[in-house]
């Protein structure tokens, strides 16, 4: 195998030596199940608040959380990467489970209090928060009061907080080491190859197409074997969470997600209302591929299909490469933290079999560093998907100067520094273009990423609400479940895309993350807001990267709609935000139908 002037492999022995069997790492275990349980002392003689003098113990029991969660936070991150790495760690299956139960008496204690800042009297609140001790945590205690409004009683909470670690947490874990161990065995370039889900979901963007074509149906056949299995799963997950919610008194799945994401329902429906009002021009672009490729209607496995150089191989160092280069258009910072991530092994990206398949970006707050996981298969999507983790890494390098309570931010928030770091690599590389080929090739990819965000992040969300709406009355068989993946598919694409996998529900992980549902609109979220701010990129160049370093770092400790206005000057709640990033879409289908016009 040649050698690479970048590593493929991460380092997570400069975390802790050893892996899964790290004494260094059990000790660790040791000390944070020691802090939580200081914490429940802490939080078991802590009793009503009556005047401002009791200000500093709120400030106790508020740093007590955030050294907590840095410290989970780091060991949770641990684990996930020893799991993507090797599915079958049995190991690292036994510290997941331990730290999930450790994650369930801190978020037991954390609802304790809760109830007691739930039951202060408001003025005596009000006063609280002004005080110099508290005043930095306003947005978070502030937070912690409008969730206490939605909870069960102390016992019952304590009960469900139980129950979830062995079994609502546990067919998420079962999930995600299902999916981890499949084998998919594929004939690729006359040599057969057991492949993992992620290298045979690589082949999506394979230039040609009897492989891309193959790779498709080998998943499809395992996913409608698997169906009966994962379809229990699903429904168990959403089962137990429904049920919750019910005895709380929520009957608006949303509820949870917007207030986890620190968005209002209003912002959600307007950004939907600009995606469905400009999805017309994205159907001529789907049609108009298809049409390169000699059909009516877009075959589903030729959505990735590259065109221009369809036989462009990017090879790793020649990627990491075009990253530097246009991330230094940017500006200094992103650049060194770039270097920094590449020097130090924070990335993983080898292509190998009984990986995980699931890309991402883990971060280690305690240690001041992230790491990358991902499957390298020498594609520009696989260019993208590196930019789009490294991005979410320079979130979490912003967030390090903050106070640890405010730096946990919304998941869409998130998905914006991700996707701003694609829009440098995208729009930087077409300028660099000069070819009708070249710019062709990069446009596609650009409008790929416009269809992902517009319409299956729409079917995703469309076929989770419906599926909850039905889980209500009872089991949704796994029939039943492709029948409402198809009914999403057509409302989402309007009918646009041919061979859809109906099989979507089962093998998208999002679906199965016990954490919260809809994990699908904050990418749309994070994608247009993202628009936004490389527009802003454009008209000020690299003194903007001090503006948007501050608007990261903001994002921890307001609602969105209050970042947005303060960085910005710009109402999200209407539809009027929103359609601009989609008339910015819109232009880019208008250049790619004029260059294939003859």
């Amino acid at each position: 195998m040649p050698k690479t002037r970048y590593s493929k492999v991460w380092d997570l022995n400069k975390l802790f030596l050893d892996g899964s069997i790290s004494t260094k790492f059990q000790n660790y275990i040791k000390q944070l199940v020691l802090q939580v349980s200081e914490f429940e002392e802490l939080i078991n003689n802590f009793q009503h608040l009556s005047d401002v003098s009791d200000s500093s113990r709120v400030e106790s029991v508020m740093k007590y959380i955030a050294d907590i969660r840095i410290n989970l936070s780091e060991a949770n991150s641990f684990i996930t990467c020893l799991l993507a790495q090797k599915p079958n760690d049995q190991n690292a299956v036994r510290l997941r489970g331990q730290t999930s139960s450790i994650n369930a008496r801190f978020e037991s204690m954390i609802k304790e209090f809760q109830y007691t800042i739930f039951h202060t009297n408001e003025l005596v609140w009000k006063a609280l928060l002004e005080t110099k001790d508290l005043h930095k945590y306003k947005f978070v205690l502030t937070d912690f009061r409008e969730k206490a409004a939605l909870l069960l009683s102390a016992e019952e909470e304590k009960l469900v907080s139980d129950l979830m670690v062995d079994g609502y947490h546990a067919w998420g874990q079962l999930y995600q080491s299902l999916i981890g161990n499949i084998k998919v065995k594929l004939q690729v370039d006359e040599v057969p190859k057991d492949l993992s889900v992620g290298q045979a979901i690589n082949l999506r963007s394979h230039p040609d197409e009897r492989i891309r074509k193959m790779a498709h149906f080998a998943l499809e056949n395992i996913w409608k074997e698997k169906e009966e299995l994962v379809a229990q799963i699903l429904n168990h997950i959403a089962g137990f969470r429904l049920q919750v919610y019910k005895n709380r008194g929520i009957d608006n799945v949303l509820v949870e997600p917007l207030m986890e994401n620190c968005l209002k329902e209003e912002t959600l429906h307007a950004m939907w209302s600009a995606v469905t009002k400009y999805k017309k021009p994205f159907i001529m672009y789907l049609n108009e591929k298809a049409k390169m490729n000699g059909n009516q209607k877009l075959q589903s496995y030729n959505f990735w299909a590259p065109i221009g150089k369809n036989d462009q191989k990017i090879d790793y160092d020649d990627a990491v490469d075009f990253i530097f280069e246009h991330f230094k258009q940017f500006g200094e910072e992103t650049t060194n933290f770039t270097r920094q991530a590449f020097d130090n092994g924070w990335i993983e990206a080898e292509d190998r079999p009984n990986k995980s398949a699931v890309a991402f970006c883990a971060g280690f707050p305690l240690s001041g560093e992230s790491r990358i996981f991902m499957t390298y298969g020498e594609r520009m999507t696989n260019v993208l998907t590196l930019a789009h983790e490294l991005g979410h890494a320079f979130h979490n390098e912003a967030m390090k100067h903050v106070d640890v309570i405010n730096r946990q931010y919304p998941l869409c928030i998130a998905e914006t520094a991700s996707t701003f770091s694609e829009q440098i690599i995208l729009d930087a590389a077409l300028k660099k273009a000069d070819s009708i080929e070249e710019k062709l090739f990069l446009l596609d990819e650009k409008l790929k990423r416009s269809v992902m965000n517009f319409m299956n992040m729409h079917s995703r969300f469309l076929f989770e609400k419906n599926f909850y709406e039905e889980r209500k009355t009872g089991i949704v068989s796994s029939k039943r479940l492709n029948e409402l993946m198809q009914e999403s598919f057509d409302v989402a694409y309007e009918g646009s895309l041919d061979h859809v996998s109906l099989y979507s529900w089962v093998w998208t992980p999002h679906y199965y993350l016990t954490k919260l549902p809809f994990y699908n609109f904050q990418y749309t979220f994070g994608y247009l807001f993202s628009l936004s701010l490389y527009a802003k990129f454009k008209d000020k160049g690299e003194e903007f990267e001090k503006e948007y370093i501050k608007l990261l770092r903001d994002s921890g400790s307001m609602s969105m709609e209050d970042l947005v206005m303060k960085h910005l000057k710009e109402d999200i709640t209407s539809a009027d935000f929103w359609e601009k990033g989609m008339k910015l879409c819109v232009k880019d289908v208008d250049d790619f139908i004029k260059l294939i016009s003859p």
